[in-house]
């Protein structure tokens, strides 16, 4: 059921590349970024707030808050240079260098996480690595 998600997430990654692309054209790409950070925003504390998820908040340990706090501020800084990006370049080209993001992933995962790498892990990555390669040069 996982890859369903995943999938979902694809796709909808895809669309922010295409609806971004369009959006920032005439715009400075730091305020598109916060003004899509605001639509994410709401998003997620609506969604929060109705399915009545809000009581986990005082559960929240000092560590947890400490990760998410610093997983939020990786994103912005994803979201402000992909947006940068995006107002420079070709989509065809940025969303997938971006997705370096995922080879690097498995590399840090395996680095911090101590996750077991499977050699299809490995070539995959490999691949990813080797495609963005292809891109850039």
């Amino acid at each position: 059921m996982w890859w369903i998600y995943a999938l979902l997430s694809a796709l909808f990654a895809s669309l922010t590349a295409i609806f971004a692309k369009v959006g920032i054209s005439g715009v400075n790409s730091d305020l598109a970024t916060a003004i899509r950070t605001v639509i994410i925003l709401l998003m997620a504390w609506g969604i929060v707030i109705f399915r009545g998820e809000g009581k986990g908040l005082q559960h929240l340990s000092r560590f947890s808050l400490t990760f998410l706090v610093l997983s939020g501020m990786a994103t912005g800084l994803s979201w402000i240079f992909y947006f940068k990006a995006l107002q420079m370049g070709k989509v065809s080209q940025v969303a997938p260098v971006d997705k370096l993001s995922v080879a690097l992933t498995i590399i840090l995962s395996a680095i911090f996480l101590q996750e077991v790498l499977t050699i299809k892990t490995v070539i995959g990555a490999g691949l990813i690595i080797a495609g963005t390669l292809v891109l850039i040069l």
